[in-house]
């Protein structure tokens, strides 16, 4: 894995529409296994006492009897605290089962969604190997949430934002946190980060009509990505994409409900 590049980083806004990757000739092998996403966890957050950890052991107690069968997964949302993320009069909602809204437009997924991403994210041929993730790109900081948990299951995370205010306001909610193999970036994600490439792991906050070329580029071999895309009209369904021998095998799962994915920056 090549050395990764100095920090902080700035990325060259001003070009964010301009870059052009070579693409790379693969091969798909596609699977359908759609199927519904209807097991939704109900949490119970009245009385929260926020500073306790006790409703955050109960969101997970609740997601490990739901089939999140991760220990490591189920540990980092035991250990990030959700309701750091949110405005303040969210924050007796925050571990229910339920999106909440972050601002510009945006949400933060629902936890058993978050999880069951995270547990396929880890599920990828590179993890079987290594026992760990590697360096993950995110596509959509958001608030930070889901790039705080990434922290604790990858050797190193970069995360890149669109939004200049969503990607201010996940600085200033993990600046505390001081996470050193954190990477937070400003820029066009569906361009995503080559200065740090090849990725283990690629996971994205946001669902367009197709997986970006860029991407599928920046994947190392034996890499995952985990992603909404719309496969029929008006309808999002998680894609599971392995690179194996230069060759990608894409799984269709479970109907899923993100944001559409956009190119530029806001």
């Amino acid at each position: 894995m090549k050395q990764r590049p100095g920090f902080p980083v700035k990325l060259d806004v001003s070009n964010q529409k301009k870059i052009e990757k070579k693409s790379v000739s693969l091969n798909w092998i596609e699977s359908d296994r759609t199927g519904s996403s209807s097991n939704s966890v109900s949490f119970t957050a009245t009385g929260l006492g926020l500073d306790s950890s006790v409703v955050r052991k109960n969101m997970v107690r609740r997601l490990a009897d739901s089939g999140v069968e991760d220990n490591l997964v189920l540990t980092a949302l035991e250990t990030v605290e959700r309701h750091k993320f949110l405005d303040t009069a969210l924050a007796n909602q925050a571990y229910e089962d339920t999106s909440l809204p972050i601002g510009f437009g945006q949400t933060i997924s629902k936890p058993n969604v978050v999880a069951r991403m995270l547990e396929l994210l880890r599920q990828g041929k590179n993890l079987r190997i290594t026992g760990k993730l590697g360096r993950v790109l995110e596509i959509g900081t958001g608030c930070g949430y889901q790039a705080a948990l990434l922290s604790q299951l990858a050797t190193e995370v970069y995360s890149i934002e669109r939004i200049k205010g969503l990607h201010e306001r996940a600085r200033e909610n993990l600046r505390s946190m001081r996470i050193a193999n954190l990477h937070l970036l400003f820029g066009d994600g569906m361009t995503g980060y080559p200065a740090g490439a090849p990725y283990s792991g690629i996971i994205a906050a946001a669902g367009g009509d197709n997986i970006p070329q860029s991407w599928l580029d920046q994947l190392d071999e034996g890499g995952r990505i985990v992603a909404p895309m719309v496969v029929m009209k008006g309808t999002q369904s998680l894609i599971v994409i392995d690179k194996i021998k230069g060759e990608l095998r894409k799984s269709i799962l479970e109907q899923v409900n993100f944001v559409p994915l956009k190119a530029g920056i806001d």
